[in-house]
């Protein structure tokens, strides 16, 4: 199978075969590095998050294309680490989530740098590292409103103090997160003091810490002083931003969803469309269906309320969304389109555009959850100059340089 698909490839005829897949423009993504790069101070680090598979764009691939570009790259989890590793990804990396302690050898014996935030996991972070002779680089998280992790400002020069004690760690930085930096500025500001100050305390103890570190996307691009010595843009690199924040940096999106007709029908009005019956045709109606359905991670939120693009123009989803497909009403389409034609979820198609925050508002959710909720069943292609450079599906990961 492997094999047949890579020949289609080769002779550019696999993304005519598929019912569904995403597109990876990696000149975007890699021009959206660029942008958040040239708003910085050239001392200033790039930590980038590609934890949950990039956001569903492909961690490893991601990685590779902003190799330049990055000093480092932040993950969830131990095994999101691994596989950047196994990639041969050689830069930094950090966890930045709490992790078992019985993942504790995971993490020291490949050399991650991990999120410290309670005294019993330093002590055992440590106590495994010392008994292997090694030392393992932590970063501590101080909870400067997140309400989450980490320790509170005003506790954080004695147990960091205490931390660096510990035979077996070494210190690699201290760092805050931020919960409204797209929605409440001053708030984040006064983050941005108390995390200074915790910060100034740690180093009036005489602690030397290498590395303070705090903005996400929201705050990189709206309150410059969380830029800091290191920002760990998310959202943004992708090519989206939070309302209120647009105008501060100019990002392409890195993804778009497509899909293919599968079957056409002209339905008599009155005509029940999927389960519950909750869609019945108020008009004859030409219904088309698309093999996309929540199994793919189109939400089922989407039920009745959704839109994808057909011929250039907006087409309503009618009834529910099911696990493997979505009907949508082809009516008003001119000319009428024919089973393959291309239906676009996530993109644009001859002017008109459904962006990630269109599909998150009418699902009642976040960008982020749209883009991490396409399942691997969804074939991603990645894209340089207009040409295939990588797919990647359940089979595997092929890589070409072909026409598309």
């Amino acid at each position: 199978m492997l094999e047949r698909i890579g020949r289609s490839l080769a002779k550019g005829r696999c993304m005519q075969k598929l019912p569904t897949w995403v597109d990876v423009d990696l000149d975007a993504f890699v021009e959206n590095l660029r942008a958040i790069r040239k708003s910085l101070a050239k001392d200033v680090a790039i930590l980038l998050t590609v934890k949950a598979d990039a956001y569903g764009h492909g961690a490893v691939q991601v990685a590779q294309a902003a190799d330049e570009w990055v000093e480092w790259y932040g993950v969830a989890t131990l095994d999101e680490a691994r596989e950047l590793r196994k990639a041969e990804v050689r830069k930094k990396i950090l966890i930045l989530s709490p992790v078992l302690e019985k993942e504790i050898p995971g993490v020291v014996d490949n050399g991650f740098a991990t999120t410290v935030s309670s005294l019993d996991f330093a002590v055992a972070l440590a106590g495994y590292a010392a008994k292997i002779h090694t030392k393992v680089e932590a970063h501590v998280e101080i909870d400067t409103g997140m309400g989450r992790t980490g320790f509170f400002p005003e506790e954080a020069e004695a147990l960091v103090s205490r931390i660096v004690r510990l035979d077996g760690l070494r210190l690699g930085g201290l760092f805050t997160h931020y919960p409204a930096s797209d929605t409440d500025p001053d708030f984040t500001r006064e983050q941005v003091r108390r995390f200074l100050a915790a910060v100034d305390r740690v180093k009036s103890a005489g602690i030397e810490v290498p590395l303070i570190h705090s903005a996400n996307s929201a705050a990189l691009a709206a309150v410059p002083e969380t830029h800091m010595q290191m920002v760990r843009p998310g959202l943004i690199a992708y090519g989206h931003q939070s309302a209120g924040t647009e105008t501060f940096l100019r990002v392409r999106p890195v993804l778009s969803w497509k899909s293919r007709l599968v079957e056409i029908r002209r339905v008599p009005k009155g005509t029940p469309v999927s389960y519950g019956r909750t869609y019945i045709t108020s008009r004859d109606t030409l219904m088309g269906v698309v093999p996309v359905g929540y199994g793919h991670g189109y939400p089922f939120r989407l039920s009745n309320t959704g839109r994808m693009i057909v011929g250039g123009k907006l087409v309503s989803v009618m009834g529910r969304v099911t696990m493997d497909m979505t009907m949508v009403d082809l009516t008003d389409v001119s000319p009428a389109p024919a089973v393959g034609g291309e239906v676009v979820l996530i993109g644009k198609s001859s002017g008109v555009e459904i962006t990630v925050s269109d599909l998150a508002r009418w699902a009642g959710t976040i960008s982020y959850e749209i883009m991490c909720g396409i399942s691997k069943r969804v074939p991603r292609m990645y894209l340089r100059d207009g040409r295939i450079e990588t797919f990647k599906s359940l089979l595997g990961v092929l890589s070409s340089q072909v026409n598309v």
